[in-house]
């Protein structure tokens, strides 16, 4: 893409955020539009698809840090609302300044010595042209089973995102071909031009600072070497991870350009919910119901675990709402350590009682007369 393409686009409108968002608001507002455009969601729809890559063609800009300075930069200089300059001999409503006819004007009738102004954008003679830029971030997300996100599982994770051009594989050319040296910078991307006693260095004309000139572009990416594509990868997700954590998987984002290192990926964990089991940090929690006998006598039953059941003694005279801890029976930590599971036991009152159990229950009230509530008994005495 060559300069005046990169500043004419406004990234930051394609996203619907402002110049100064965050990079939180950035993926927020990146994570909205592609999951509402994914090509997937909107099978045969040629405007969505464009929106698509366009919507990934700013991300993949505003998400890295070093690439958005550039462009910022490059933008309050040439941007709308930038210099404009006439033609030669003008004095007022000449040509528009073009920033490519900077980089591809003749020695001599340009400004020159912008070398640190566009060190950012092009490089420069040490790095051997314009650097090729890191992959950009991807974020995904998944949704496991309560028992998947305790023990941990491998999921596969459908992609659509910016990645190497499959018919050219990043060169930019048209099969059978291949981009040729730049011969004007022999592949530095960087020309240097003596005025006087001064040399200065800015970027090749012919190559665009890149080192590289492709003759036949690839059909299928346009010379850019990257398209969007859709791709199914295997992702292992830790145990314990937590409904709504974020984890970061290094190296599996997009791929960077003409070799330079791929992005990470950030996949959102959601958790469905169980229908016995709860999480407190690294421990589960469990509510079981006892019979008023099981309460008062004791007993020992049988309680659920993610690993099969185990037996649980219940003293007797336990409270309903007494709680047990069955150590490392909860979350693997990080560190190896498990959790524990807390079984929470609650009286359950029948809703109905045959005449027998009603007279034998009767009969006990007569027999054990022991008030439960003797400091409300005392307050309410007497009116009081």
């Amino acid at each position: 893409m060559s300069m005046r393409d990169w500043v004419a686009k406004d990234f930051y409108a394609t996203l619907g955020v402002p110049r100064d968002a965050s990079p939180e608001a950035i993926k927020k507002a990146y994570r909205k539009l592609a999951r509402t455009l994914h090509p997937d969601k909107n099978p045969g729809d040629g405007k969505a698809e464009q929106r698509f890559k366009d919507v990934s063609e700013a991300y993949t800009v505003l998400s890295d840090e070093s690439r958005r300075r550039e462009y910022d930069e490059a933008r309050s200089v040439f941007g709308s609302g930038g210099p404009r300059f006439g033609g030669s001999g003008s004095t007022g409503g000449g040509t528009p300044f073009d920033p490519s006819d900077l980089v591809g004007g003749a020695a001599g009738d340009r400004v020159s010595g912008l070398g640190d102004l566009f060190g950012g954008l092009f490089g420069d003679r040490r790095r051997g042209g314009r650097a090729a830029a890191r992959g950009a971030d991807v974020e995904t997300e998944a949704t496991l089973d309560f028992a998947e996100s305790i023990r941990g599982v491998t999921v596969p994770l459908r992609l659509a995102s910016p990645g190497t051009c499959k018919t050219c594989f990043g060169a930019g050319a048209r099969p059978g071909t291949a981009p040729r040296t730049c011969s004007r910078c022999r592949g530095s991307g960087i020309v240097t031009r003596n005025q006087g006693a001064f040399a200065f260095s800015e970027p090749c004309r012919d190559c665009r600072g890149t080192g590289q000139i492709v003759d036949d572009p690839c059909p299928e990416c346009a010379g850019a070497g990257v398209t969007t594509q859709t791709r199914t990868i295997t992702v292992r997700v830790p145990p314990g991870v937590s409904d709504g954590q974020r984890i970061r998987i290094p190296g599996r984002g997009s791929p960077g350009e003409r070799g330079a290192p791929a992005g990470d990926l950030y996949v959102r964990v959601h958790v469905r919910g169980h229908e016995l089991f709860s999480r407190k940090g690294d421990d589960l929690t469990l509510a079981v119901p006892i019979s008023f006998p099981e309460a008062v006598l004791g007993a020992t039953i049988k309680v659920p675990t993610l690993d099969g059941a185990v037996s649980v003694k219940i003293p007797a005279g336990t409270a309903s709402g007494r709680t047990f801890r069955l150590r490392g029976k909860g979350v693997q930590r990080s560190d190896g350590k498990i959790g524990d599971l807390l079984v929470t036991v609650e009286v359950a009152v029948p809703a109905n009682l045959s005449a027998e159990a009603r007279e034998l229950l009767e009969k006990y009230a007569v027999a054990q007369p022991d008030d439960p509530r003797p400091h409300i008994t005392a307050r309410t005495a007497g009116g009081g």
